[in-house]
């Protein structure tokens, strides 16, 4: 029996105030989240013990990139070019509607009705599961974090790890309910073997299997997937057809500029040297294969992204490696979760990637949803300046929607006020002239009895961090004592 594709209902992020007040209400759920990015952060810090190399990784990774996006519409043809060659058929989206229509009518030429699908956050953004139930369609969730919050009727709440919202006791709960004869049981291996069993047998009846894209090799043409479970080296190689989706920021010029990427991804993430698997895919079974799909299909994605690369400044965007490094040590992040956001990617890389997928019409709140402490910037591996670039996105979101820029957002002036606009050229009025400065001080401080005693905002619910261990020298510096 296929397991059941719970639909989902789209949140949006301009609601983000509300949720996140709600979950801010959730001391249970804090202080999972907590726990969470305290480890995550703990794990990364150790697999980077030389500040020095951690930097000249940093650098290497940063100026990939950078070179690569400069290079990106030339090398995107070039992928093309690599990837036709070797029998891979690539097929162009410019929305998600466009993407989830190739996909359906590649899935309903094989004349099946189940996709076994390994991890892909792009699959994720563009709906797809819903789109494919819409059309009687099945669509399973092979790695364990993503086959969890289907169950549970939920979005991912981390771009790594989908359920880290979930504890062991809710799971076990979820696995006893909704797969049939799993025992209720919160031994974590034993969960671990509930799914692999429900999920397994599906795997030679599905006809096509569907992948995300780590990174995309123009030079040669070849498909990098990373992973831990074999779910993706599964879904790739068992069925018949293989679909990847990714979306185009991911290509990369040449081989050689994948192992630094790859290691600033894995330590960055989940704090690993390396991943249990590392896929290379470069085309279908060729004659004389005894395994391996038929048929492979890239499908490359736009789906605002190009309005990123237009702008010199935004381009930086694109730069993300989905570490998720930022949404762990983000203190707005671990304390309301990914599910807040109402988007497909949260936390700070959320907030600067969504309004440009989306629209600040309904993502205007998100770049506001941060405390600007820097965090995020200091443990980009690609020095993305998150920092500046969400200050440039809360700038477009007020810029009146008439005002003339080269090049204009979606959404562009979707929070303006033209009260709120007025307030600040007082504001300004006030400060070009010292005269003006000084009787405006002066008076402020005889009012001041009328401020709140009681600072309002995301301060009242902050939660101390963890205080760093103290070294060996002031150990025994206390001993001494």
């Amino acid at each position: 029996m296929k397991p059941i594709v719970h639909k989902l209902e789209f949140m949006p992020s301009r609601e983000f105030k509300a949720r996140a007040h709600e979950a801010l209400g959730n001391t249970g759920q804090r202080r999972s989240f907590r726990g969470a990015m305290d480890f995550l952060q703990a794990k990364r810090a150790a697999q980077f013990p030389d500040a020095a190399e951690l930097e000249a990784l940093r650098t290497l990774g940063e100026g990939i990139r950078q070179r690569c996006l400069s290079k990106l519409p030339e090398l995107l043809e070039t992928l093309e070019a690599r990837l036709t060659a070797n029998g891979v058929q690539v097929h162009w989206a410019e929305t998600p509607e466009q993407a989830n229509a190739i996909i359906r009518g590649l899935v309903v030429a094989t004349g099946g009705d189940l996709v076994l699908k390994g991890k892909s956050m792009v699959s994720e953004e563009i709906e797809l599961n819903h789109h494919l139930a819409e059309h009687d369609i099945t669509a399973i969730e092979s790695d364990m974090g993503e086959y969890i919050v289907q169950l549970a009727g939920e979005k991912p709440s981390h771009i790594v790890m989908p359920a880290v919202h979930k504890t062991r006791a809710q799971i076990a709960r979820l696995f006893h309910e909704k797969v049939p004869g799993a025992p209720l049981t919160e031994d974590v291996d034993a969960l671990i073997r509930i799914g692999r069993h429900a999920i397994r047998d599906l795997y030679p009846q599905a006809k096509v299997g569907l992948s995300g894209v780590n990174f995309a090799v123009a030079e040669t043409g070849t498909l990098c997937l990373v992973e831990n479970e074999g779910n993706g080296r599964m879904c790739t190689t068992v069925p018949d057809v293989h679909i990847a989706i990714t979306g185009i920021e991911k290509v990369v010029e040449f081989l050689s500029d994948v192992p630094p990427l790859y290691s600033l991804l894995t330590r960055s993430a989940t704090g690993q040297p390396i991943t249990t698997y590392f896929n290379m895919i470069s085309g279908p079974r060729r004659d004389g294969e005894r395994d391996g799909p038929k048929q492979v299909h890239l499908v490359l994605l736009d789906n605002g992204r190009s309005q990123a690369f237009a702008d010199e400044q935004l381009r930086a965007t694109l730069q993300c490696i989905r570490c998720g490094a930022c949404m762990n040590h983000c203190p707005v992040y671990a304390r309301v979760g990914g599910h807040a956001y109402g988007t497909t990617y949260p936390g700070p890389i959320g907030a600067i990637i969504s309004p440009h997928l989306l629209g600040l019409q309904n993502t205007k709140d998100l770049p506001t949803a941060s405390s600007l402490c820097g965090a995020c910037g200091e443990v980009c591996p690609v020095r993305i300046p998150i920092p500046d670039l969400l200050l440039r996105l809360r700038e477009e979101a007020v810029r009146a929607p008439d005002q003339s820029v080269s090049h204009p957002l979606k959404g562009q002036g979707a929070a303006h006020d033209p009260h709120l606009a007025g307030v600040w050229r007082l504001w300004a009025w006030l400060h070009a002239n010292p005269l003006r400065y000084r009787a405006y001080t002066w008076l402020a401080t005889r009012l001041r009895g009328l401020m709140p005693r009681k600072q309002l905002g995301w301060t009242l619910h902050r939660i101390a961090l963890k205080p760093a261990p103290k070294t060996l020298q002031e150990r025994l510096a206390e001993r001494q004592r």
